[in-house]
């Protein structure tokens, strides 16, 4: 159904960074998400009243705000869709990331809503009046909402939306609710124990749980959580595919929304390539991450001098001093200046963030195994971080 719905309704599908494309789709999943859940509504409404059931009413109200959701998710994804302009020149895809922090808004509020109106029902319970039709329709409801669930997650991960994924979370909470009012339809059969209000607790206790997730998903969105580790590897993949090309560091990937990815890395090159001729390379790499990839890369070379024996048996003395200290640490950049009576070691020391040294503290140490080997090394350290 999904497939048939794209190729429908979205002419050239597969250019998924065209902002005007993953308008579409958002489009698409909006009107779906709003035509599925007022009809789900106006079903459990019914329903929900003539039972009496406090947890169908309120899991009916529940998929009003979804329908209210996909309402805004249309009109952020309109927003989102807008050309860069002189204010906002990195585009406007982030507002993906503003409906995400929307739609779990409005779930807080309805879980909240629901929490105090079943809690009341625990306290005073009312009979809950069962009918077959009342569960074939809960049934169908959760049918409903198990597709929503898997058309937003096929769509979501299609553009990678964010979006997109939080509607699919919030249509996997609703399938619990709806089976848990369910659930307290048919125990109303059986026991006169307020299990229309437990069941609604539940519920809202989920809903919260559904709310807080996408919060704590989007916040490390727009905090700038790292890349993903795959699209990392491609990168350094493009990047090393050239012999000439000996290493890769210092790479950061910024994304202003998806479709939208900035990034930045130096490449090694031996310092006795022809200038022109590497600067062509560069070049020629940076094209290509952005034909494939749909990033704009920009990329410093780094000339390394790897034929000098003095140097590399100072390299692999340094390598020697790291891993000894911890295995995490990399070092780049590196270079040494030969004065009369002491050898500068120049580089750059990559620091993962779970080591609890200090610079001051790392420095220490590496000068203290150095000086064990000849006290005519000197270093000069730049820390870093590894930002992938």
């Amino acid at each position: 159904m999904t497939k048939f719905l794209v190729r429908t309704f979205i002419k050239d599908s597969e250019n998924v960074t065209d902002l005007r494309v993953r308008g579409k789709y958002g489009t698409l999943s909006s009107i779906v998400g709003i035509i599925c859940n007022i009809l789900l509504f106006a079903l459990k409404y019914t329903i929900g009243t003539l039972s009496n059931s406090i947890s169908i009413v309120s899991d009916a109200f529940n998929n009003l705000s979804d329908g209210a959701s996909c309402i805004v998710t249309l009109l952020g994804y309109k927003m989102a869709a807008k050309p860069a302009d002189k204010n906002h020149p990195f585009g406007h895809g982030r507002m993906e990331y503003l409906v995400s922090l929307i739609i779990a808004a409005v779930i807080l509020v309805m879980g909240l809503e629901l929490l105090q109106d079943s809690f009341n029902k625990v306290l005073h319970p009312e009979d809950v009046k069962f009918s077959v039709a009342a569960l074939i329709a809960l049934i169908a409801s959760i049918g409903v909402k198990l597709w929503m669930s898997v058309f937003n997650t096929q769509l979501g991960n299609k553009i990678n939306s964010s979006a997109m994924l939080a509607t699919a979370k919030d249509s996997r909470s609703d399938v619990f609710a709806t089976a848990a009012a369910a659930l307290a339809l048919i125990c109303s059969t059986v026991t006169d124990f307020p299990i229309d209000g437990i069941m609604g607790l539940l519920v809202s206790v989920l809903i919260l749980k559904a709310g807080l997730e996408i919060i704590k998903d989007t916040v490390d969105e727009l905090l700038g959580k790292p890349a993903d580790p795959e699209l990392i590897e491609k990168i350094r993949g493009i990047v090393c595919s050239d012999e000439r090309i000996i290493g890769v560091h210092d790479m950061i990937i910024h994304s202003y929304g998806p479709g939208n990815i900035i990034g930045s890395c130096h490449a090694e090159v031996k310092s006795t390539e022809d200038f022109v001729a590497a600067h062509d390379l560069i070049d020629r790499i940076e094209h290509e991450i952005h034909k494939k990839l749909k990033i704009a890369m920009t990329i410093h070379m780094d000339p390394i001098e790897v034929d000098n024996e003095q140097i590399n048996a100072c390299r692999r003395l340094l390598a020697d001093i790291l891993s000894g200290i911890n295995d995490g640490l990399k070092f780049h950049d590196f270079r040494t200046v030969t004065g009369d009576t002491h050898v500068n070691l120049i580089f750059d020391l990559v620091v993962p963030f779970e080591i609890d040294y200090s610079d001051d503290e790392l420095k220490s140490m590496i000068d203290e195994e150095l000086s064990r080997e000849s006290t005519k090394y000197y270093t000069v350290i730049t820390f870093d971080r590894d930002y992938t």
